[in-house]
């Protein structure tokens, strides 16, 4: 979804390591990058990438397919929700209801304690990072906990992370399965619309998939490489934008 606003794929090591040319030298794959140990090993290199990543999505405008699905969404009779891996806050930016989203990896717009020292999560308005681009490090003060005063992290679920506070994803979750009662107490009819999910971390295409088969809706998966999808689900081969204005060309 964020790659038709200009924002990096990661999918792949080459990917990211066009994304992160300094990461790159460093031989460095995204799987061994996005992990919370870097924070105790080298926390400017840790926050170089995180930081680098918040300033990126900060200025980043969300494309405008993100405002034809809000559109869709907020003209149904039980209105929308949306259920993202992607951590970049890019759905609240394009003004979807931040309590109609559940993002299960976390968001980079909130932080918490390295040391889990039970300060719970804040949000990182306000913080600023400044990233030495050639030898990529964290310049000058970096964030810290509000709590203790140890160092504060991203509230991202890295890999291999058991430091993670999930209550404010664990909230989110909560809300969206309280809005599927009510579907399924009310008899209405589903529509998913699975845009740029791939299959290395399959979690948002198993959710999907979970879902219609729950409440016996149908599945519309939009993907340039893994858009398979058994009937009567239907399979858009194509990018973010152009699968939803094609969604929208079949609802004139």
């Amino acid at each position: 979804m964020g790659v038709d606003s200009g924002l990096p794929d990661f999918r792949g090591r080459d990917g990211f390591w066009r994304a992160y040319p300094a990461i790159a030298k460093l031989g460095i794959s995204f799987e061994e990058m996005a992990n919370h140990d870097w924070f105790d090993r080298d926390p400017r290199l840790a926050w170089a990438f995180y930081g680098h990543r918040l300033n990126l999505y900060r200025s980043t405008t969300p494309h405008i397919g993100f405002s034809q699905l809000l559109d869709i969404g907020e003209s149904k009779p039980y209105g929308y929700r949306v259920l993202t891996s992607n951590v970049d806050g890019q759905f609240q930016i394009a003004g979807f209801d931040d309590n109609s989203i559940w993002e299960c990896h976390g968001s980079i717009n909130h932080l918490q304690c390295v040391n889990g020292c039970g300060s719970g999560i804040w949000s990182s308005d306000g913080v600023e990072i400044e990233v030495d681009e050639v030898e990529f490090k964290a310049v000058g003060d970096l964030p810290l906990c509000t709590g203790c005063g140890a160092l504060a992290r991203p509230n991202i679920l890295m890999f291999g992370d058991w430091g993670w506070d999930g209550s404010r994803t664990a909230k989110q979750e909560n809300r969206l399965h309280g809005w599927f009662d009510n579907l399924h107490n009310d008899g209405a009819k589903l529509v998913v619309v699975e845009i740029g999910a791939g299959r290395s971390v399959p979690t948002i295409r198993m959710s999907s998939e979970h879902y219609v088969s729950q409440l016996g809706g149908v599945l519309i998966r939009i993907n340039p490489r893994d858009y398979q999808v058994p009937a009567p689900h239907i399979s858009l081969p194509m990018g973010g934008v152009e699968g939803i204005k094609a969604i929208l060309g079949n609802m004139l």
